[in-house]
């Protein structure tokens, strides 16, 4: 290198020996065409002010939707003037009351399948494709289970819903308020159909209808009733509920198919008995 003129050969040599250490070490260049003396403390800026972020129970509250306690009700008095199927689903995609309308859905994904099916099926709840096309396990995962239930006997034997009807942000699971909004039509729909078995589509479905905290590996392959005090000839409507792994869960853990394809197996037994 070429030192400066207005230096001694020994300070050239210091500086040399110097730059030389830093390129050993790694240094190629230099961040400041001049030098900074970084001793001097320079006191930091005062913080700027903090504007407080409305929560998103105030964020709901102001776009109109009651909270869950209330939109719960709404959804039952709603529900339980549903005669059929058609007017069920038309009542949910009026209801106010859910907050993941106002989330991004395009639209309500109520059911797909027989109106009188003998085995109802429970997901967690709208997927990308599910929200685009209106109608519940139309992506990956339901082709699936579609592929399942066919292999079974089962393909036009049942009637599949969620346990919500809008789809979450991010495909993300649905929150117990907003399944907890949602299980009166989802309750109904149950009322209505009078199903001979009901199969439980993944750990969400299962808390909801349950009323159960046990994870999904706890409950799947296990006979449950799901009984509800009001329809029926003597008062009540009742069922037989079988939990499974999530078709979801199946195309991310292979391994698991087994386990799912024996309780689809089992319930299509439990059909046979009938």
């Amino acid at each position: 290198m070429n030192a400066p003129a207005d230096i001694s050969p020994q300070e050239a040599q210091a500086l040399e020996a110097f730059l030389a250490f830093w390129a050993d070490a790694g240094v190629e260049a230099a961040y400041d065409d001049a030098p900074i003396d970084r001793t001097i403390q320079i006191a930091p800026p005062p913080p700027a002010p903090v504007t407080a972020r409305p929560t998103p129970v105030a964020t709901l509250a102001a776009a109109g939707v009651p909270d869950a306690d209330e939109a719960a009700a709404e959804a039952r008095r709603l529900a339980a003037a549903c005669d059929d199927l058609e007017a069920l689903k038309a009542a949910i995609a009026g209801f106010e009351g859910c907050p993941l309308k106002l989330m991004g859905a395009r639209q309500a994904v109520f059911a797909r399948g027989r109106p009188d099916a003998p085995l109802l099926l429970i997901g967690e709840g709208p997927g990308a494709e599910e929200d685009a096309q209106g109608l519940p396990f139309v992506g990956r995962a339901g082709r699936l289970l579609d592929l399942m239930l066919e292999a079974a006997g089962l393909k036009d034997q049942v009637l599949i819903t969620n346990t919500v009807f809008w789809r979450p942000p991010g495909n993300r699971t649905p929150s117990p308020d907003e399944q907890r909004v949602c299980a009166p039509f989802v309750e109904r729909t149950f009322a209505l159909v009078r199903p001979r078995a009901v199969l439980l589509l993944g750990a969400a479905a299962a808390r909801s209808v349950l009323k159960t905290d046990d994870g999904v590996m706890k409950l799947r392959g296990r006979w449950r009733d799901w009984r509800l005090p009001e329809g029926g000839p003597d008062g009540m409507i009742e069922a037989p509920v079988m939990t499974t792994l999530h078709p979801a869960f199946l195309l991310r853990q292979p391994q698991a198919k087994a386990a799912a394809w024996a309780d689809v197996l089992e319930v299509a037994a439990k059909l046979d008995e009938g």
